[in-house]
């Protein structure tokens, strides 16, 4: 049974309202502080909730203002964001780990004069936008350590507004009701920025009706209930996070828990067990790492069993998870491999009592994707991006495949133009892009379609196929198709690769960067005995160069089997000195890779790569976590990979 989803509860407040009322002792929302839980029951959300909205009633903030929301998932941040929306606010959470001139663009553009802010770091970084951005008057934050001795203009705790709202409530008990009751569905509910791969990011204007269109598609879809379990780990500024863990949250009736920080969230996660889960590919795939460097230092006969019943999951696991017939002898053995193997494995990964996973963000590597179903997790694609709501597709169960995001949800319009771009309507579509009329146009035609930038097509079945961005699909100079992430997915399934940009488009051969897995190349050098002092180094050694070498090769034997991609083989590359980072703009905040900007930057060495050399000098400028800024030079080595001859079709 899906709660909240009919009746007046047509905005958030009002869902609120609507839980605390129904069942007003039941958990709303869980936090690990100090490692022991702490929850909230619908009833005293509500209530902090009123008390939030009326101290920043009292504190100035406006119907119709924009309130930032910074720092990782935290009960009293998700409370701030519903208290804004009581008053006709409008929140923009940003990305906790944004630096101080990256957050001046959004504060600038939204006009924004209230904030409230997890914690001491967030403050400083606020303390300096304020230098620039002289709008911002009011800073709250919720953790107060390490602030006892700040006294600047318009800084307050959060306990401080509380305080202030709860003594205005003794005054006007009905202020806050009388505020939500003037919410309408079509009224803005929140503003998200996208991840800026190529400029600016852009106020993604969303309404209740938009997000709830979504969100409730998608719980009706999987048949969600107020008994789901729901982790809350992924950054607040994300659509994704949003629609799963506030927007499904208010319209389910579910218990979302926040984990105590970015490095328990595996063992918060095994405590939890959640039901309903999502991870984009970058996650799973630092799972599978974890997974593949336990398996490495394992004995002999434990690694021989894991990769025998790992078969045998590989061949039957996601026709039994799709209810598909299986002869007895195959039964048997994944049964046999599911209490010697997957089991421990999907308890070890916090996965025991999952129903539905999504991943989506960008597209995910088959052979990753086949892993976990196999394993018996019932991971599915999802396909959407912030401008829709996140609900486009969804791959129905008992009709998942590894290389589709499934069709479109109810309500859900698709067509692709004769260039392959997929164009979108739907009830969760964005409004506009915030103070961007031209981009806005460009983006959204006068018949209501979103025109996505992604390239793809329908197979027989009715399924959505994502070949790549529309403007990174490519050919190489002799004609083959050219899909870089789809290479750089497949290298991405390998352990020792942590990101990967390919190059090719209108030239005579595929070329790539890698970037080394740090933790599983780290743990590969010290089991043979390989002395290393850091990043630069270990990636420099030719024991590590080697090791890539035998990924792109296995690659490329895998790209061989594809008729469309054989010619689009992996010739050369190059292992990079540095981790790809955000902070040096190589990767937007959603880790996603800024194609253009790096083939731009390392231009030096992507023609190293295709004039023939062998080795190439490069210095880079970095930025550290403490803002300070320095230089890695190297002399990087170009190596060539082994192509395979292209299957032959079948007669």
């Amino acid at each position: 049974m899906i709660v909240a989803e009919t009746g007046t509860a047509d905005t958030f407040p009002r869902l609120l309202q609507l839980h605390a009322r129904q069942r007003p002792e039941a958990t709303a929302i869980r936090e690990k502080d100090l490692g022991i839980w702490q929850s909230w029951t619908w009833s005293e959300t509500l209530r902090e909730v009123e008390q939030i909205a009326a101290g920043l009633h009292q504190a100035g903030f406006q119907h119709g203002e924009h309130l930032a929301i910074v720092g990782e998932n935290r009960p009293r941040l998700y409370f701030a964001m519903i208290a804004a929306q009581c008053l006709g606010g409008i929140p923009v959470p940003m990305y906790q780990d944004a630096v101080a001139s990256e957050m001046a663009f959004v504060f600038a553009n939204a006009e924004i004069r209230f904030a409230v802010v997890e914690d001491q770091e967030q403050v400083d970084k606020l303390l300096e936008v304020r230098e620039s951005v002289s709008h911002l008057k009011r800073i709250i934050y919720e953790d107060p350590r390490g602030l006892r001795n700040y006294d600047q203009p318009g800084l307050a705790s959060y306990e401080q507004i509380r305080a202030l709202g709860e003594q205005f409530l003794k005054e006007r008990p009905s202020v806050v009701d009388d505020e939500i009751a003037k919410g309408r569905p079509e009224d803005v509910a929140a503003m998200f920025y996208t991840s800026g791969t190529t400029g600016n990011p852009k106020g993604v204007v969303l309404g209740y009706s938009n997000l709830l269109a979504a969100g409730r598609a998608g719980a009706a879809m999987e048949g969600l209930s107020d008994h789901e379990e729901v982790l809350a780990y992924l950054p607040m500024a994300w659509i994704g996070q949003n629609i799963f863990s506030y927007t499904q949250w208010l319209v389910c009736g579910f218990t979302v828990n926040c984990p105590e920080s970015a490095a328990t969230v595996m063992a918060d996660m095994r405590e939890i067990g959640p039901t309903y889960y999502f991870a984009p590919p970058r996650v799973l795939e630092a799972l599978l790492t974890q997974v593949m460097i336990r398996m490495e230092d394992a004995s002999a006969i434990k690694r021989g069993m894991f990769h025998r019943f790992m078969d045998v999951a590989r061949a039957v696991g996601g026709r039994l998870l799709d209810k598909q017939p299986v002869g007895i002898g195959d039964r048997l053995a994944y049964a046999l491999g599911d209490w010697l193997v997957y089991a421990p494995l999907r308890n070890a990964l916090g996965m025991s009592r999952i129903r539905v996973a999504y991943t989506a963000g960008e597209a995910i590597g088959p052979d990753l994707f086949t892993f976990y179903r196999s394993l018996g997790i019932n991971l599915k694609q999802l396909y959407g991006s912030t401008e829709t709501s996140v609900f486009v597709c969804v791959q129905p169960n008992g009709g998942v495949k590894p290389d589709t995001v499934g069709p479109p949800v109810d309500g859900v319009e698709i067509k692709l133009t004769d260039a392959g771009e997929i164009l979108i309507r739907s009830p969760g579509l964005f409004r506009e892009y915030y103070k961007s009329p031209d981009a806005t146009r460009e983006a959204k035609d006068g018949e209501g379609w979103f025109h996505t930038g992604d390239a793809g097509y329908f197979d027989g079945e009715g399924h959505l196929k994502i070949i790549d961005r529309a403007k990174d699909v490519g050919k190489l100079a002799d004609g083959t198709l050219f899909a870089p992430k789809y290479i750089e997915n497949k290298l991405k399934f390998f352990p020792t690769v942590k990101e990967a940009v390919a190059f090719g488009d209108s030239r005579e051969m595929v070329c790539a960067f890698i970037n080394i897995d740090m933790e599983a190349v780290g743990n590969w050098a010290e089991r043979h005995n390989l002395p290393y002092t850091g990043y630069t180094d270990l990636a420099g050694k030719p024991e590590v160069i080697e090791l890539v070498r035998e990924s792109v090769e296995k690659v490329n034997a895998d790209l061989a089997n594809d008729p469309k991609l054989a010619n689009a083989q992996i010739r050369r590359f190059i292992v990079l000195h540095k981790e790809l980072d955000a902070d040096d703009e190589e990767l937007t905040r959603t880790r996603k890779v800024r194609r253009r900007f790096i083939q731009d930057k390392y231009g030096v060495l992507v023609d190293a790569m295709y004039g023939g050399r062998i080795e190439q000098f490069i210095e880079t400028m970095v930025k550290f976590e403490d803002g300070r800024t320095g230089k890695i030079a190297a002399t990087l080595k170009v190596r060539d990979a082994k192509t395979f001859a292209a299957m032959q079709k079948a007669a």
